[in-house]
């Protein structure tokens, strides 16, 4: 049975706490959370103990970490966590700085300790199906992906100004998904983007409409569109085109009826949030993660897919700035 500590105890924190009580081989110990009644309100739930961080990475009871803290905690957390010989699951982005991204892969490197980042749409059935194909030949040679992600409304304003904006809060999702299908490495971003949902969103700094276009180094192509507004729910779609055919995951709707009246056919809209969309995703990305600490294998993604990621947000957000195209070291 793998013992895990929880640290971060808010919405996220309590997605994996619940994804971890519906495994068979992983239980949650402690939790830890700098907002008592969200930490006790949690331990109640998984039937775990309230610890404090340091106690947490410190315990001989516990054997792996879930960091679901703010990303500004994550680098003090991964170095005391790897320096304590705990396997670590790190929700993304490990950081906003790729060069303290490296420091992590570094004391991860000397430590040796499993390491995985949270990018949970890879475990995504659909998703995974795809990639799957891909691997397989079915399609033959990828030449095109593109990908569709849109909320169905901005977060807080307050968020906003502390997100990192939306190439590294939002669409870090999708340049993972985008290297997780194309196969090979990114060579260069172009992005473009605008303040359409709400000015104030402008006003801090950042856009809430943005589309990315990426090359690989063999000229495979990927077009990324974001929205921080989707008046029909959730929407998280791609496509993929290859040499020999073309797959495609469409949205999960709220239910799969469809009616048919003289007025046409309807069906239901998609899924309201990610919560819904991506549960079983959470569920699984944990499950493989407990998984693999059993069967003593190393974890995907790992620290590396979370530095490329960040470099490509990064890359997009220089140029959105100049309106040039960005290249990528390989």
């Amino acid at each position: 049975m793998l013992n895990i500590g929880i640290i971060g105890c808010g919405r996220i924190g309590a997605v994996h706490g619940h994804s971890v009580k519906a495994l068979a081989n992983a239980q949650t110990v402690a939790v830890s959370d700098p907002f008592a009644e969200s930490a006790k309100r949690l331990a109640e739930t998984l039937r775990a103990e309230v610890r404090s961080s340091d106690e947490i990475i410190a315990a001989r009871d516990i054997d792996a970490v879930i960091i679901a803290t703010p990303t500004t905690t994550h680098y003090d957390l991964i170095h005391a966590a790897a320096r304590a010989g705990k396997a670590i699951f790190c929700e993304k982005p490990i950081d906003m700085s790729a060069d303290r991204i490296r420091d992590c892969m570094q004391v991860i490197s000397q430590t040796g300790v499993p390491f995985m980042t949270g990018f949970n749409r890879r475990f995504d059935g659909n998703f995974s199906n795809v990639q799957a194909r891909i691997a397989s030949g079915e399609i033959g040679d990828v030449e095109l992906v593109t990908i569709l992600s849109r909320d169905p409304a901005p977060p807080p304003i307050d968020y906003i100004k502390t997100s990192g904006g939306i190439f590294r809060d939002m669409m870090i999702h999708d340049f993972d998904m985008a290297r997780f299908l194309l196969g090979e490495e990114v060579a260069s971003v172009y992005a473009v983007g605008s303040a359409l949902v709400d000015p104030a969103i402008g006003e801090a700094g950042d856009v809430d409409t943005a589309a990315v276009t990426l090359k690989t180094v063999s000229g495979r192509l990927c077009q990324i569109s974001n929205s921080r507004r989707a008046s029909y729910g959730y929407d998280q779609r791609l496509e993929v085109h290859g040499s020999k055919g073309m797959l495609r995951a469409d949205n999960q709707l709220e239910n799969s009826v469809e009616i048919a009246t003289g007025g046409g056919f309807a069906r239901a809209p998609a899924q309201h949030f990610f919560l819904e969309r991506y549960h079983g995703a959470y569920v699984a990305e944990l499950k493989y993660f407990a998984d693999c600490l059993e069967a003593g294998d190393r974890p995907a993604p790992t620290v590396e897919d979370g530095l490329r990621a960040q470099l490509m947000a990064d890359a997009a957000a220089l140029s959105l700035e100049t309106g040039n195209v960005v290249a990528l070291a390989p």
